[in-house]
């Protein structure tokens, strides 16, 4: 088992606490995909795939205002606390286990849209695992269809490379949550370390260790157009109300 897959198992209970409401966040970020499918000429007639679902964040929203949602994940911890957030919600969700880089593998069909969302490409360690999550991806896309991911600002993280994130305070009920990372640079790859502090009644801290690397703007396009795309255009938070940068790639 890999560090990303293992990251994500000992994450997915927890996943839910970086966010002051996930609840609120997943229609929230549903209506804003929404408006970018529909800029991009899709209706809620769109078959969506969704192949780095986590616990569901962007699918359970999408599927909720009327999409079929596809859904993956190379983390079956994740899948299953996708599965039971789905229920809750009352939506139907095809979620299947599959690894980015070989869809292939779980999926014969293609979909009008494709979703990568919340920084899961810069997963990818390497140029050539990049590449082959990128050929993965486009080839499940119909013709004319879109692929819409969203990753960090490495164009402006890589002039600094700082060595934390800003932190999230949550106040709760009983106190406050607080979650943060640190982050250890080596020439463009980082040794990321999460935190979730949960400062209640009783003192709950936990940690989740992972490794990125850092994803310039340039080599994704490049990669996008050389592999099937015929055009790519990025968006960026102050225009779309996303928190990370959002590239769509059109097949």
């Amino acid at each position: 088992m890999d560090i990303t897959q293992t990251f994500y198992d000992n994450l997915a209970s927890h996943y839910d606490k970086l966010f002051l409401d996930w609840e609120s966040t997943i229609h929230e970020q549903a209506v804003i995909l929404k408006k970018l499918f529909q800029e991009e000429g899709f209706g809620k007639s769109a078959k969506i795939l969704d192949c780095a679902c986590g616990i569901g964040t962007q699918a359970i929203g999408l599927a909720a205002l009327g999409y079929a949602v596809t859904a993956s994940d190379i983390s079956d911890v994740e899948i299953a606390e996708a599965k039971e957030r789905a229920a809750k919600n009352h939506v139907k969700i095809d979620f299947r286990h599959a690894d980015f880089r070989s869809l292939s593998e779980a999926f014969s069909e293609a979909f009008d849209i494709v979703i990568c969302m919340d920084n899961a490409l810069p997963h990818m360690l390497s140029k050539s695992d990049l590449e082959a999550a990128i050929k993965s991806i486009t080839n499940q896309i119909a013709a004319g269809g879109i692929f819409a991911a969203s990753i960090r600002d490495y164009d402006a993280l890589l002039l600094d490379k700082p060595p934390y994130s800003p932190p999230y305070i949550h106040k709760t009920d009983k106190g406050q949550r607080v979650s943060f990372q640190t982050w250890t640079w080596t020439d463009d790859r980082y040794r990321l370390t999460q935190y979730i502090i949960d400062d209640e009644d009783v003192l709950q801290v936990n940690r989740f260790d992972c490794e990125y690397r850092a994803v310039r703007r340039e080599e994704l396009t490049n990669l996008l157009m050389e592999n099937g795309c015929s055009s790519v255009e990025w968006k960026f938070p102050e225009e779309t109300g996303f928190y990370q940068p959002i590239v769509i790639a059109k097949k």
